[in-house]
C-alpha cells in the first residue's frame, strides 16, 4: 500500500488549496478513505471520510462547509478541496486508509507521508 499526497504549500487566510493523494498497491475502488491532519504540537485530527462509492460520509466540525473530499476511482486518487483557509488550518495533511476514530483521536492502518499546509499572511 502506498499513499502519496501533494498540493500543500503556503496560502493566505481566505485562500484555497487542493490536496491530492495518489494510491497504489491495492484496489482503490474497494476502500473507504480518510483525510487526517496534525497541527504543530498537537495530536492527529480526523477531517473526513469518503466511502469507496464516492459518497462523503462526514466532516469534522472544524472543516465542515469549507472542505470537500472527493475521489476518482479510475485514477486511484483522493482529493481534498480546502476553501476559506484559516491560520488554524496550518498542519501536515495525510490521506489514510482503515481509520478508526476513538477517544478523540484517529487510528489508521495505512498513512501517506503527508503534505504541509501553512496558512499565514
Amino acid at each position: 500500500v502506498q499513499l502519496v499526497e501533494s498540493g500543500g504549500g503556503l496560502e493566505q487566510p481566505g485562500g484555497s488549496l487542493r490536496l491530492t493523494c495518489v494510491a497504489s498497491g491495492f484496489v482503490f475502488e474497494f476502500y473507504d478513505m480518510s483525510w487526517v491532519r496534525q497541527a504543530p504540537g498537537k495530536g492527529f485530527e480526523w477531517l473526513s471520510d469518503i466511502k469507496h462509492t464516492g459518497e462523503a460520509s462526514d466532516y469534522a466540525d472544524s472543516v465542515r462547509g469549507r472542505f470537500t473530499v472527493s475521489r476518482d476511482n479510475g485514477k486511484s486518487t483522493l482529493y481534498l478541496q480546502m476553501n476559506s483557509l484559516k491560520p488554524d488550518d496550518t498542519a501536515r495533511y495525510y490521506c489514510a486508509r482503515n481509520c478508526v476514530r476513538r477517544d478523540g483521536t484517529v487510528l489508521c492502518t495505512y498513512w501517506g507521508q503527508g503534505t504541509q499546509v501553512t496558512v499565514s499572511s
